[in-house]
């Protein structure tokens, strides 16, 4: 058997990088950097008042003065009343500084009342050293400080960040296109009239909706019976997807049907780990002429779950230029539970008070399809490990 990490880096050896596309700093939110972003302004953009009160001369409030108010600034002034000696001028949060002030005092440590009220014609104000409460240009990014790195996610706070520092468009990679494929003549659509020996077809619905968590676009998603040639007909289907990712029909039995329709083309291995022992990915030439990436997973339900959080997800984000940033952390066994000998395993867990606890009482069987939601890490245990013991320390791929 293959290794976890023998296995993955040849999963990851079927993905190039796709294009960048520029796009408008408000969109593409979960797609992935293109390049680095140095700012194009300085942040802050002038020397401005970091609270509502007053802009003073601090050598004006040495032991305490009380002094002559000579004007308002607003933030988004366009102007502002110099401050001579003696004088203070009433400043709101953000607003520029004015020209001889060296200082703002907050108008809670002043005699007036805050709110909106009428401008008194004098201010008491306590001591105060110069650059209290002053927010100076460029003391958090200066013009060409590097604000943003490619390979990052793009979010909401990225787009923030690009914003303040001159971006209207940034380059980000295109999203992986995803086809699923569920394969097996007993799936019988979600919410459908079960016959004899059918089972709901969740598979579609979780690799379709895990696909969409990990940054890719799914285009289709469907089921087909264990028949070769439909098998073939929906990856022909298929073919404007850079990504195929099936499930079921890659193990040993009669009705394999995915290895019975591209064996001779992508290679089927066992890796060493419970649940999802047998795998299989390697390129198709789709009906473009183009390589196309292959992804075919065990048809359980938590050997598929299991196996997109191990595969697919490090997949995806290699198509994106990134790395797969799976939040992980060290947990202590709340209880002990048996290990597969020679593999890793991967033990559905929830997570609570720095504990984890299996999921499900059967544990990480690949059938167990009802830990899934209740899931909030996977418990990665080394294949040297022969027995976990409760108090051991876990690490765990958090999941939720």
């Amino acid at each position: 058997m293959l290794s976890v990490e023998e296995y993955l880096g040849r999963v990851l050896s079927l993905a190039s990088v796709l294009p960048a596309e520029e796009c408008p700093i408000g969109t593409g939110f979960g797609r992935v950097l293109a390049a680095d972003l140095t700012a194009r302004l300085p942040v802050p953009a002038f020397d401005n008042s970091a609270m509502d009160g007053f802009a003073v001369r601090a050598a004006d409030t040495v032991g305490g003065a009380r002094l002559r108010i000579v004007g308002d600034v607003p933030a988004g002034a366009d102007s502002a009343p110099p401050v001579g000696r003696g004088e203070a001028v009433r400043i709101m949060t953000g607003a520029p500084l004015p020209r001889g002030a060296d200082a703002v005092v907050p108008v809670e440590d002043t005699d007036q009342e805050p709110g909106d009220v009428p401008l008194s014609a004098a201010v008491s104000v306590p001591a105060t050293p110069p650059g209290k409460h002053v927010r100076y240009r460029g003391e958090d990014v200066t013009p060409g400080q590097a604000t943003l790195r490619r390979g990052q996610r793009w979010t909401p706070a990225a787009a923030a960040a690009a914003a303040s520092v001159g971006y209207g468009t940034v380059p980000l990679h295109r999203r992986p296109s995803v086809a699923v494929v569920a394969t097996g003549s007993e799936l019988v659509p979600a919410g459908g009239t079960l016959g004899f020996g059918q089972i709901p077809d969740s598979n579609s619905v979780l690799v379709a909706g895990l696909v969409e968590q990990f940054g890719g676009e799914v285009i289709s998603a469907v089921a087909v019976a264990d028949d070769a040639d439909a098998f073939r007909r929906a990856l022909a289907a298929s073919a404007r997807a850079d990504v195929v990712v099936t499930t079921g029909g890659v193990s040993v039995g009669a009705f394999e049907v995915v290895r019975q329709a591209v064996e001779a083309d992508i290679e089927f291995v066992k890796v060493a780990m419970q649940p999802g022992k047998p795998q299989a990915c390697g390129h198709l030439r789709s009906a473009t002429g183009e390589p196309q990436a292959l992804l075919a997973l065990p048809g359980n339900p938590v050997s598929v779950f299991v196996s997109a959080w191990a595969f697919l997800r490090p997949l995806l984000a290699t198509f994106q230029g990134a790395t797969a940033d799976v939040a992980r952390g060290q947990y202590r066994a709340s209880e002990g539970w048996a290990t597969p000998k020679g593999r890793t395993q991967y033990m559905p867990v929830t997570l609570s008070g720095g504990e984890a606890r299996p999921a499900h009482r059967l544990g990480s069987g690949s059938h167990l399809i009802a830990s899934l939601p209740l899931a909030e890490g996977l418990a990665v245990v080394n294949a040297s490990v022969e027995q976990v013991r409760a108090g051991d320390i876990l690490d765990v791929m958090v999941v939720r």
